[in-house]
């Protein structure tokens, strides 16, 4: 049977209408721990258009779960503003907060399925508790276990489950209720690389086909590579870089966001094999960025024809970014160092990016 798509919360369309969902100024949290003070987030402002995919990444103890944590207000933040959909989550009380929350989607690293209900018993069971009929709930879980490939499973428990499928479940629950909000917790980090695969494109469809804004919070920069339309890079509980998901991967302006983009795109040498590169290739070691621009490669090649210099290729990779080719290579230059320096002013008047591994 078919996948079909259960009624969204908004149309689908452009992911980016520039009407902000989320919005987060100026937001710290601390928390007292063994008699100290430890701020988790730290000043952090960031807005999310509705209808994208926002990406935030960072490494264990950045801040990242607990800035999604005060998104869907079960952290109250020690002093800014979290609004989400026009409302001050800060500014309500414990009812309009629960009201809010019916708005926003989460899904966890492990699942969180209750083991005593049915795949179909777990998806519906935030209908039961949003007092929703019978009739309509098992018609909603239907269309939902439908779109997430799940239809045949629906009187399985999760221990009949694998992985991916019991993450699957988890998406199908936290759309229930049709809320225009996903937010999703390091969603894949237990999951292995071809049911991570599976996971992020569903989420993508969740976004594409549904219309729901998604915030994917992980370490894993593939993951973001795959789904993501912008990037927010955490470290110390700040917000250091924030861009489209392009730009970061192709020109990251700071040391967190090029240790990330190295970790998903292998493709300039580490310290050690440059090491060994030098071993074997005496001449000048430089690294040229790749991007989607025309004919760049014949500009690369004209470079170094002109200068008067031999380039072969020793380290590199090129892949693709949201269907746009991005990667770096990784040339050694051999000539006397008049023409190499030609060579490199002649790619960067060309505005080619080049970096000297020297």
């Amino acid at each position: 049977m078919a996948a079909t798509s259960p009624a969204s919360p908004a149309p689908a369309g452009p992911r980016r209408t520039g009407d902000v969902l989320v919005e987060l100024e100026d937001v710290t949290k601390r928390f007292e721990r063994g008699g100290s003070t430890v701020t988790a987030v730290d000043g952090v402002s960031l807005s999310v258009a509705r209808g994208e995919v926002l990406a935030v990444i960072g490494y264990s103890g950045a801040g990242k779960s607990t800035l999604v944590r005060l998104v869907n207000a079960l952290e109250q933040p020690t002093s800014g503003s979290v609004r989400v959909a026009g409302q001050d989550l800060t500014r309500l009380g414990e009812k309009e907060l629960r009201a809010a929350r019916a708005g926003i989607g989460m899904i966890f690293q492990q699942f969180n399925l209750l083991s005593s209900r049915t795949v179909a018993g777990n998806v519906a069971y935030p209908l039961k508790v949003a007092g929703v009929g019978k009739a309509e709930r098992e018609k909603r879980t239907a269309e939902l276990l439908d779109f997430v490939g799940l239809l045949d499973r629906a009187h399985a428990h999760p221990e009949q489950l694998s992985g991916g499928q019991k993450q699957r479940v988890g998406i199908a629950r936290a759309l229930a209720t049709n809320p225009p909000l996903l937010l999703a917790d390091e969603a894949t980090s237990a999951l292995d690389p071809e049911t991570t695969e599976e996971v992020l494109t569903l989420l993508r469809r969740v976004n594409t086909e549904l219309g729901v804004t998604v915030v994917l919070i992980t370490h894993e920069m593939e993951a973001v590579r795959r789904v993501a339309d912008r990037v927010a890079v955490m470290e110390g509980g700040r917000v250091v870089e924030v861009g489209d998901v392009y730009d970061v991967f192709t020109a990251p302006q700071t040391p967190a966001a090029q240790r990330f983009v190295r970790s998903a795109t292998h493709d300039r040498p580490s310290p050690e094999a440059l090491a060994r590169l030098r071993e074997h290739h005496p001449g000048r070691l430089v690294t040229v960025r790749i991007t989607d621009r025309p004919r760049l490669q014949q500009v690369v090649d004209g470079a170094f024809r002109d200068a008067g210099v031999s380039a072969e290729l020793v380290y590199g990779g090129v892949g693709e970014v949201r269907e746009r080719r991005a990667g770096s290579l990784t040339y050694e230059l051999t000539g006397d160092d008049a023409a190499v320096q030609r060579a490199l002013a002649g790619l960067r008047a060309a505005d080619v990016v080049v970096d000297e591994e020297d």
